[in-house]
Protein backbone atom coordinates (compact mmCIF):
# COMPACT_ATOMS: atom_id res chain seq x y z
CA UNK A 1 0.00 0.00 0.00
CA UNK A 2 1.36 3.43 -0.91
CA UNK A 3 2.12 5.94 1.85
CA UNK A 4 -0.76 8.20 0.71
CA UNK A 5 -3.29 5.37 0.73
CA UNK A 6 -2.01 4.19 4.09
CA UNK A 7 -2.49 7.66 5.59
CA UNK A 8 -5.98 7.90 4.05
CA UNK A 9 -6.81 4.57 5.67
CA UNK A 10 -5.85 5.83 9.14
CA UNK A 11 -7.09 9.44 8.90
CA UNK A 12 -9.12 10.68 10.64
CA UNK A 13 -7.54 8.64 13.39
CA UNK A 14 -9.40 6.83 16.14
CA UNK A 15 -8.44 7.76 19.68
CA UNK A 16 -7.13 4.23 20.15
CA UNK A 17 -4.74 4.52 17.20
CA UNK A 18 -3.73 8.05 18.22
CA UNK A 19 -2.84 7.11 21.77
CA UNK A 20 -1.05 3.91 20.75
CA UNK A 21 1.20 5.82 18.35
CA UNK A 22 1.71 8.62 20.87
CA UNK A 23 2.65 6.14 23.58
CA UNK A 24 5.27 4.56 21.32
CA UNK A 25 7.43 7.67 21.22
CA UNK A 26 9.10 5.65 23.99
CA UNK A 27 9.76 1.90 23.89
CA UNK A 28 6.78 0.09 25.39
CA UNK A 29 5.17 -3.34 25.41
CA UNK A 30 1.43 -3.90 25.12
CA UNK A 31 0.65 -3.75 28.83
CA UNK A 32 2.85 -0.66 29.18
CA UNK A 33 0.81 1.03 26.43
CA UNK A 34 -2.42 0.14 28.24
CA UNK A 35 -1.11 1.66 31.47
CA UNK A 36 0.29 4.77 29.78
CA UNK A 37 -2.94 5.54 27.89
CA UNK A 38 -5.10 5.02 30.97
CA UNK A 39 -2.85 7.32 33.01
CA UNK A 40 -2.57 9.96 30.27
CA UNK A 41 -6.35 10.13 29.81
CA UNK A 42 -7.18 10.03 33.51
CA UNK A 43 -8.84 6.64 33.11
CA UNK A 44 -11.20 7.84 30.35
CA UNK A 45 -9.67 5.39 27.87
CA UNK A 46 -9.00 1.83 29.00
CA UNK A 47 -7.65 -0.32 26.22
CA UNK A 48 -8.31 -4.03 26.42
CA UNK A 49 -5.78 -6.70 25.42
CA UNK A 50 -7.74 -7.65 22.28
CA UNK A 51 -7.86 -4.06 21.11
CA UNK A 52 -4.23 -3.33 21.84
CA UNK A 53 -2.73 -6.47 20.34
CA UNK A 54 -4.93 -6.33 17.23
CA UNK A 55 -3.93 -2.69 16.70
CA UNK A 56 -0.24 -3.40 17.31
CA UNK A 57 -0.30 -6.25 14.80
CA UNK A 58 -1.99 -4.11 12.14
CA UNK A 59 0.28 -1.09 12.78
CA UNK A 60 3.38 -3.28 12.65
CA UNK A 61 2.21 -4.79 9.34
CA UNK A 62 1.63 -1.25 8.03
CA UNK A 63 5.12 -0.25 9.25
CA UNK A 64 3.83 2.51 11.52
CA UNK A 65 5.51 0.81 14.47
CA UNK A 66 8.27 -1.75 14.80
CA UNK A 67 9.05 -4.45 17.33
CA UNK A 68 12.53 -3.48 18.49
CA UNK A 69 13.33 -5.92 21.28
CA UNK A 70 11.96 -8.55 23.60
CA UNK A 71 12.00 -8.13 27.37
CA UNK A 72 10.73 -10.85 29.74
CA UNK A 73 8.91 -12.52 26.81
CA UNK A 74 7.21 -9.21 25.95
CA UNK A 75 7.76 -7.45 22.63
CA UNK A 76 8.85 -3.83 22.90
CA UNK A 77 7.54 -1.52 20.20
CA UNK A 78 8.57 1.90 18.93
CA UNK A 79 6.96 4.31 16.46
CA UNK A 80 8.62 4.45 13.01
CA UNK A 81 9.23 7.56 10.88
CA UNK A 82 6.03 6.74 8.94
CA UNK A 83 4.12 6.51 12.21
CA UNK A 84 5.52 9.86 13.34
CA UNK A 85 4.48 11.47 10.04
CA UNK A 86 0.98 10.02 10.38
CA UNK A 87 0.74 11.25 13.98
CA UNK A 88 1.85 14.75 12.88
CA UNK A 89 -0.83 14.79 10.16
CA UNK A 90 -3.47 13.87 12.73
CA UNK A 91 -2.24 16.53 15.16
CA UNK A 92 -2.44 19.15 12.36
CA UNK A 93 -6.00 18.00 11.62
CA UNK A 94 -6.95 18.29 15.30
CA UNK A 95 -5.38 21.76 15.53
CA UNK A 96 -7.44 22.86 12.55
CA UNK A 97 -10.60 21.55 14.21
CA UNK A 98 -9.74 23.41 17.38
CA UNK A 99 -8.93 26.66 15.57
CA UNK A 100 -12.15 26.48 13.58
CA UNK A 101 -14.15 25.87 16.75
CA UNK A 102 -13.33 29.43 17.78
CA UNK A 103 -16.05 30.50 15.35
CA UNK A 104 -18.47 29.36 18.04
CA UNK A 105 -17.12 31.81 20.64
CA UNK A 106 -19.83 34.21 21.68
CA UNK A 107 -22.52 32.29 19.80
CA UNK A 108 -25.75 32.21 21.75
CA UNK A 109 -24.57 34.77 24.33
CA UNK A 110 -27.07 37.40 23.14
Amino acid sequence: MSQGKLYQHYLPMSETAYYILLSLTENRHGYGIIQFVEELTGGRIRLGPGTIYGSLSRMEKDRLIAAIAEEDRRKLYRITPSGIELLKLEIARLKELYENSKLLEGYGDE
